[in-house]
Order: C-alpha cells, then sequence, then structure tokens
C-alpha cells in the first residue's frame, strides 16, 4: 500500500514500499526547536459520536470473520474505534512537503502541535499559500444515513479480510486470520531522517492492514498517540495489542495521501474526480478504494488481477452480509492508472 506522505528522501524508496505487502504513510521531520511541538492548548471537549456498537453487534463480527484468529476481537475493534474517534488531526502543508500536524483530543478539548518540519519557518516554505485539511477519525462509518455507513464499513472490512487472509479462495469467510505477514525476516527499514529505526527493531508488516516501515509506524504513532517514538520504538505493539492493530487500520482509511484522497472520502462521496484524475479512469466507488490502498500493483492491469477481484469479492460478501447492496458499484480498476510518486 501506499504512502501517506513521503519525504524527498524516501522518493528514491518510492517503488519498493509501493510494492511491499505493508501499507506505507511515512512522514517528515519533526522541528528541532522544540518551541512548538510540545504546546497544549485546551478546548472545549466535544460530544462522544455514536458508539460503532450501534452499527455492528458481536454477533454480526463474528458471522463475518468466522475462522478470524482469536487476536481479533469484536471488543477490540469497537474500542479502537471509539476511542481513535476523539481524535482529529489538522494537517497543514507547505511547499511541496513541509508538514505541521495539530492533534486535538475531543475527550479533554486539548490540542498539541505534535509534529512541525524543520523547515517550516523558512521564507522558501512560506513563499506559496498553505494547503490545510482535517482528519475527523470520529467520522469512521458513523458521518451518513445507516445505508452509506454500513457499504463504508463492507470495503473497510473487505480490504483488512484480503490482508489477512489464509484459506480456501472464493469463500471469503478467511479475513483476519493473519496478525503479521508470514516472513518476518526482513527489517522494512528506510532511510528516514524524521522518522529513523530503532536499533534492533523490525517493521515488516503488522496489523488488518498490515503496517509497514520505520517512516510509516512513526506518522501513524504521531496521529494516534501523539508521539512517534511509541510505535517506532515498540512496532510490536501492532501484533500484541488488538486495539492498536485496528486503530493502525481505521488510521489508514480515514487519512488522506499526498495525492490520494482517503478511502472514508471515497466510500462516503465526498470525493469527486478533477480532470487529472478523470483522463487516468479515476471514479468513485470501491475501485478507487483499491487504488488507494495498492493501485500500483493491482490497478491498470486489466480484469482477471487476482487480487483486486478478491478485494471485489470480498466486498460483495460483506455487502450480502450487512443487508446492503451498490448497485452502481464501480468494483474494478483495472483500467484505473495507479497514481506515482
Amino acid at each position: 500500500m501506499k504512502p501517506i506522505i513521503l519525504s524527498s528522501k524516501l522518493l528514491s524508496l518510492s517503488l519498493i514500499i509501493l510494492l511491499s505487502t505493508g501499507f506505507s504513510c511515512g512522514g517528515n521531520s519533526k522541528s528541532s526547536s522544540g518551541s512548538d511541538s510540545n504546546k497544549a492548548v485546551a478546548d472545549k471537549p466535544a460530544p462522544p459520536k455514536v458508539s460503532m456498537a450501534s452499527l455492528l453487534s458481536e454477533k454480526q463480527f463474528n458471522d463475518l470473520f468466522p475462522q478470524r484468529d482469536k487476536f481479533y476481537t469484536y471488543a477490540a475493534f469497537i474500542k479502537a474505534a471509539d476511542e481513535l474517534g476523539m481524535i482529529s488531526i489538522k494537517v497543514t502543508r507547505r511547499a511541496t512537503s513541509v508538514y505541521q500536524l495539530i492533534r486535538t483530543d475531543k475527550k479533554t478539548g486539548k490540542k498539541a502541535v505534535v509534529r512541525q518540519d524543520v523547515d517550516w519557518n523558512e521564507e522558501w516554505a512560506k513563499a506559496k499559500p498553505d494547503s490545510t485539511y482535517t482528519i475527523d477519525y470520529g467520522n469512521f462509518c458513523t458521518e451518513y444515513s445507516a445505508d452509506v455507513n454500513k457499504k463504508e464499513l463492507a470495503a473497510f472490512f473487505a480490504h483488512i479480510a484480503h490482508e489477512t487472509r489464509h484459506g480456501m479462495n472464493a469463500t471469503y469467510t478467511d479475513g483476519l486470520m493473519l496478525i503479521h505477514e508470514s516472513n518476518t525476516s526482513l527489517p522494512y527499514i528506510a532511510e528516514n531522517d524524521e522518522y529513523p529505526p530503532v536499533a534492533g527493531k523490525k517493521y515488516y508488516g503488522r496489523g488488518p492492514m498490515q503496517l509497514s516501515y520505520n517512516g510509516n509506524y512513526g506518522y501513524a504513532s504521531d496521529c494516534i498517540l501523539g508521539d512517534d517514538k511509541i510505535l517506532l520504538q515498540n512496532p510490536e505493539m501492532v501484533e500484541t495489542d488488538p486495539v492498536m492493530a485496528f486503530k493502525t487500520a481505521i488510521y489508514f482509511w480515514m487519512t488522506p495521501q499526498t495525492h490520494k484522497p482517503s478511502a472514508h472520502a471515497v466510500m462516503t462521496g465526498k470525493w469527486q474526480p478533477n480532470a487529472e484524475d478523470k483522463a487516468a479512469g479515476r471514479t468513485p466507488g470501491f475501485g478507487m478504494t483499491i487504488n488507494i490502498v495498492n493501485g500500483e500493483v493491482e490497478c491498470n492491469k486489466g480484469e482477471n488481477m487476482y487480487n483486486m477481484n478478491d478485494r471485489i469479492g470480498f466486498y460483495q460478501f460483506f455487502l450480502k452480509k450487512l443487508g446492503i447492496t451498490d448497485a452502481n458499484c464501480a468494483c474494478s480498476c483495472g483500467k484505473m492508472k495507479p497514481y506515482h510518486y
């Protein structure tokens, strides 16, 4: 899967990342001065959103994943969605790749700058207008009507099931079976001044969305926990803590990438293609989420691509199980050009 934000030093490694089984969401540098990164501001706490439990029962979850590893529990999924739902991130980009992240804990109302790149205050970085967007993790499968929310949930489950399947083809009952990728000998370390690897740690694919690479663990840790060092120093948390595992998957689903919308925006209809997207055959629908997750490997390769069709099969399976349909599904990305970094 693809990087969320790539630093210039990761660009040369993008092909490796694009072809990896784990998703990438690398990052840029922290503020070296520390003058802003520890500043916290209190704001009015936000009321809690509706719990994911109102959309999906434990019986339904167990029925959707009958062969799942015992690591993946309904309680862990609900807790992950509810806890991460109390976090929002304001992302501001300057120039091409200079970032500031402001993390808000909606439960307490506290805001903190958890990342500010070293070039943030350079004149060349401030020469062009900033671009800003806010990620509200509380909108995960809760933002619209029940049918839209369930359709989004079916799409999310389709991807995590495909990433973790370990069973018979075409049954679609074998999702959430793998906690980490089969080959754990590879360290998945990439040069990254901002999120450097910790000696002795490996960053292979873990959890429902197979989080991989040190840059990606650091960026996810910033957003989820407000401190990049936690997952960089303890990447094994994603395979030993089921709540954290689900949080990394929800985080990926909700977080736009540098050149891409979030999968959440696609499945809820928020995203509409621009002229460049239209020219590349990118259209709203489930197929676009495949492009976001693993387009370089699976998209623009015709209609017989196994991995693409397996994701589609899971999506259609979960739609039926959740009692909804996607009659106008643009499910395929077979003629859709992937994004390039």
